[in-house]
């Protein structure tokens, strides 16, 4: 069994403080005992600044989940990544990972991983660098459109549509890997921009009340 299915395993069986195997990557020591969630840094060190960590304090007050105060950064080309069963993966620009980061990537998610990517202001550059990537690593998945219908968007808040700041319906993707789904991902922005610090972002074509659809990604990627 490797730390990563072990880590998923202790949290689906219980729901409660995950204790990671060894040192988490960076974390603070008060931390240890927590679920810790991760911020990927991958390229040439590249890295979200502009996502907003504010909705693990929600998740701590609305369930049992044990959940770090902040997110913890680790590199997409470490072993320490599978320390970690929930990850950020969000920025700006165009980026190419490398093939120790590709080889990460695809072990994570098919080992029982679970990312949430946005670009950071909605950034066109970084969306087509994601779908690139993510094609390279997973040439036989494919981020297809999640229903209104998928648990998803019923697990601590009842979410019956999306929509941008202008109003407009939009929707999130997924992908799925033997039936179970292992990424979410939004081009209109999950960041919570308002609420990140030291991010000059203005969020780009964010969806409304990012964080309520974090905090049900995030709990059910916990328990499914």
């Amino acid at each position: 069994m490797t730390r990563l299915t072990r880590a998923v395993f202790i949290v689906c069986l219980s729901l409660m403080p995950l204790l990671c195997r060894g040192k988490a990557p960076r974390a603070k020591a008060s931390d240890l005992a927590q679920l810790q969630v991760g911020n990927l840094i991958y390229g040439k060190q590249q890295s979200s600044v502009c996502f907003a960590d504010r909705f693990l304090k929600t998740i701590r007050e609305t369930t049992h989940l044990e959940v770090g105060n902040s997110f913890v950064p680790v590199d997409l080309s470490s072993p320490d990544l599978f320390d970690l069963p929930f990850c950020i993966f969000s920025g700006e620009g165009s980026f190419n990972l490398s093939e120790q980061e590709r080889e990460n990537l695809r072990t994570y998610l098919k080992s029982g991983g679970f990312i949430l990517a946005s670009p950071s202001c909605s950034n066109a550059d970084w969306d087509r660098s994601l779908r690139r990537e993510i094609a390279l690593c997973l040439p036989e998945e494919e981020l297809a459109q999640i229903p209104m219908s998928h648990p998803i968007f019923s697990m601590i808040n009842q979410i019956d549509k999306l929509v941008d700041k202008k109003g407009k319906p939009v929707f999130l993707q997924g992908m799925h890997i033997n039936g179970r789904l292992v990424m979410v991902y939004s081009v209109e922005g999950l960041n919570d921009v308002k609420n990140a610090k030291g991010c000059c972002c203005c969020g780009g074509n964010e969806i409304r009340n990012p964080a309520l659809v974090n905090v049900n990604i995030f709990t059910y990627a916990t328990i499914y």
